[in-house]
Order: C-alpha cells, then structure tokens, then sequence
C-alpha cells in the first residue's frame, strides 16, 4: 500500500469511527449499538495497512470528535478504541521467521493476554479516580438508583443488598464487556479482510488460544481476594469477573479441538465462534478453559519435577 492509499484509507476509517461513535447524537433508535462498533473501522485500517495507518485514523477520529463535541469525549475514545486498537494491531502484525523457513506470527494467547492486561488496567484506573471501593459503589448506585426504583419499590426486601451486588461487580462487567467488544471488532475487521484477500496477515485459529501460565496464578490470587474483606475483596472479585473473557476463549478453544474429531467438524464448530461465548458460558466454556490450564501447568511442574530429579 502506497503513502497516498494509506493516508486515504485512514482518513476514511478514522471518519467513519468518529460517525460511529457519534451516531447517538442524532436520537435514532437504535443508534446507541453503532458506538460499540466504532473500533471496527480503525481495525480495519490497522490490520489493512499497518501500525501507522491505525494510529493515523486514530489521530483523525480524534479531530473530528474535538471538532463535533468536547474535550471529554475525546478523551474518552482515545482510552477505549484509539490506544486499545493501536497496541493490539501493534502485537498482532509482530512476525518472525521460524526454524524451519516458515514465518510465525504473533500467538493469539498472547494477544488475548494483551487484551486481559487492558480490561485490567480500567479496574486500576477506576481505583485511582475513586480512591476507595465505597466511592465505587456509591457512584454506582447512585447512576443505578432510577433503573431500580423503576423496577421496586424503595421498601422491596432485598433492595439495597441487590443495588450493593450490582455496584460491586459492575466495574468487571463494564470491562469484560469492552473486552468482548474489542475482540468482537478485532475478529470481524479480520474477518473481513481475509474475505477479500487483503489482511496484513492469517486469521489466527481459535483452537491454538494457549493462555500464558500467569492467568492461573491471577485467578487463584483473585479468589483468596475475594475472602479477605474490604478492597481486597472488590478487586478479586472483578478480577475474576474480567479473566472470565480469556478462560472462556481458552473454554471455545478446548471445544473446538473436540468438534474436530466430529464426522461433520464444521457444522459443529459454527455454534463455537467467539460471537457467542456468553451463551455458551452458560454451559461450561468457562470450566473447560481453566481445567485446560491447569493440566498445562501440571504438565510444566511434572517435567521441571523430573528434570531436578534426574540432576
């Protein structure tokens, strides 16, 4: 792609993201969906054309938001679309030439480690704004308080426990749910190119999704978090609530190196798609993604074991 493609292709994503990500301003029914698709566009550039492409459509969204609304909401989607596709597309397009000739792209377990690292660092963000849990829960429940008085009365028994619940886990709700989007755009802006034979580099398999052995570690240390009071507690609890995104990958991973030994593999593999992973969470993605991890790192200690045995 020649400098005058690039330029024009990433003026076009970046305008179309910024539409995107305004589209709710015009008070259309429905608009509100068109926002979580705004990363979609600058994807598409970056897995086209490359880190500068994305960064450049990054840089024009940005110019037109400035120019249409105000400083916030510049800021706003510089944090959770332009940095975020910019890092990704960054680790996503890193190669390098194997033993045997062949060229190795970037694994996706590290890219969905990638990806967890973020949702993780919007927790520690929300952290440092707030300062204490109890902000978070008040602010929470204060944004939360009309939904709740619509759907109960103030005296319902259960009232203020369920408001207390939502106020807690909503902070890993809103990241697992970016998360999720952000991988939904990734996946569909990858899709697409590969259709037209003009993706940068191969769609990564699902079934090769090998998390790196740290997540296990972080999920053990968020669930004796979690009994331990006070922030403590906040944290693991969202921390868990994030990783379900990765597990879940690592879940539809496991489940998808099942469907292959099926007499028909890909009729079995289409209800597995990342697409649907919360429904399919429902019934054990989850389970299967952190015994699958377990048994790695069982299998690593087993051979470290052995090899210390035999010095």
């Amino acid at each position: 792609m020649g400098r005058f493609a690039a330029a024009g292709v990433a003026t076009l994503c970046g305008a179309l993201g910024a539409c995107l990500y305004l589209a709710p301003l015009g008070g259309t029914p429905g608009s509100l969906i068109l926002v979580y698709l705004s990363q979609l566009p600058l994807f598409i550039g970056g897995l086209w054309g490359g880190v500068t492409v994305a960064a450049l459509a990054g840089l024009t969204a940005l110019l037109m938001l400035l120019v249409a609304s105000n400083i916030m909401v510049v800021i706003m989607f510089a944090a959770l679309d332009v940095v975020p596709v910019i890092l990704l597309v960054r680790q996503a397009l890193l190669a390098r030439t194997g033993a045997d000739g062949a060229i190795e792209w970037y694994p996706p377990g590290l890219l969905t480690a990638w990806l967890t690292g973020l949702g993780l660092t919007a927790i520690m963000v929300t952290l440092l704004l707030f300062g204490r849990p109890d902000d978070i829960q008040a602010a929470v429940q204060e944004i939360l308080a009309p939904a709740l008085d619509r759907l109960f009365d103030e005296g319902t028994p259960g009232r203020n426990e369920l408001a207390g619940l939502l106020a807690m886990i909503m902070p890993g709700i809103i990241a697992a749910s970016w998360m999720v989007m952000t991988l939904t755009n990734g996946s569909l802006a990858q899709g697409l190119l590969t259709r037209f034979g003009v993706g940068w580099r191969p769609s990564p398999a699902l079934a090769a999704v090998e998390l790196p052995t740290w997540f296990l570690v972080l999920l053990l240390l968020a669930a004796t978090a979690t009994g331990l009071g006070g922030m403590m507690r906040f944290v693991g609890v969202n921390v868990i609530i994030v990783l379900a995104v990765p597990f879940c990958l690592a879940g539809l991973a496991v489940l998808h190196t099942i469907a292959r030994r099926f007499s028909r593999p890909r009729a079995a593999r289409r209800g597995l798609r990342p697409d649907r992973s919360v429904r399919l969470a429902a019934v054990g993605v989850y389970l299967p993604g952190v015994a699958r991890h377990f048994a790695r790192a069982s299998a690593a200690y087993s051979l470290a074991s052995v090899y210390w045995r035999k010095e």
